[in-house]
């Protein structure tokens, strides 16, 4: 059987042939589409089903991923990573705690791992309770040299030199009066009568003078001048300034009054003293004193 001989007008009407063939497929294809999308819209709960059968790894229940307890683990584990990497940002030393640091650990002789930590405390507690960290670190370094293990005659404890039997009520929410020579535990309750007194007395210098017991006393032998000098200083650290770490003997006070004397020599007030005393205090030519 011979061939049928190829000529353009058979080429061109197969041409048109199979476009008109792609063209109806085409049609039918975007009629069908537009249909489905129009089902999708008008019933939610057919694009869910829809949905969940084409990407069944996100369709798992609440339920079944609850009571697998591989699916509970690598949730957990997942959590805890996340949670550790929150603390370690938060807990992360700016700039400004480096040089506090730093200085306090040449100027107090204490060792850097140590000096560390107790700033990362004083300020980690400064933030929570709304206080200035450097006002906490300078009641601290002026009270206890930041000995943790300081203690006065009269009882006072640890690095801000808290009496815990006078203040046993704020030692409860971190472990009771035995915690009182633990940093962490000494600092926050230390930090928490400073910020109540500078609430009662309007400013850091009551609060200073209640601090260290001579709320009722005309003066408190130098103690809020000391805190305040150490204060200036740590903010002049923190800033990034070169401040020395020695500096010359402050003059001794004037040994004909102490404040035990004049605590002797005042009118009683009644229930104020054990109100508004913090610290025992002693003198033999610089005041010792805690909270």
């Amino acid at each position: 059987m011979a061939s049928q001989p190829v000529t353009w007008s058979s080429v061109i009407k197969a041409a048109r042939g199979v476009l008109t063939t792609a063209q109806h497929t085409l049609t039918v294809f975007g009629l069908s589409a537009v249909a489905m999308i129009a089902l999708l819209y008008s019933r939610p709960d057919f694009a869910k089903r829809v949905s969940d059968f084409l990407s069944p790894q996100h369709a798992m229940p609440a339920q079944v991923a609850t009571a697998n307890p591989a699916v509970q683990l690598v949730a957990a584990r997942a959590d805890a990573v996340e949670i550790a990497n929150d603390d370690k940002a938060a807990n992360r030393p700016t700039r400004q705690q480096k040089y506090v640091t730093d200085w306090l650990s040449r100027r107090y002789r204490v060792a850097g791992d140590a000096a560390n930590m107790l700033v990362t405390t004083a300020y980690s507690t400064a933030h929570e309770i709304k206080l200035d960290p450097l006002l906490i670190l300078a009641v601290m370094a002026i009270e206890s040299g930041l000995n943790p293990f300081a203690e006065s005659p009269m009882g006072a404890q640890g690095l801000m030199q808290v009496m815990s039997k006078v203040h046993s009520d704020k030692f409860e929410e971190v472990g009771g009066s035995q915690a009182a020579l633990n940093p962490v535990a000494n600092i926050r309750v230390g930090a928490l009568i400073l910020k109540d007194y500078v609430k009662r007395t309007g400013s850091v210098e009551g609060a200073l003078k209640s601090y260290v017991g001579a709320a009722a006393a005309d003066d408190d032998s130098g103690y809020g001048s000391k805190v305040l000098t150490e204060y200036k200083r740590l903010k002049q650290v923190a800033s990034g300034k070169n401040v020395p770490i020695y500096f010359p003997p402050a003059p001794a006070a004037a040994p004909s009054t102490t404040l035990a004397q004049k605590a002797a020599s005042a009118p009683a007030k009644p229930d104020t003293a054990a109100a508004d005393t913090a610290h025992g205090s002693t003198q033999t030519g610089e005041t010792v004193a805690g909270l």
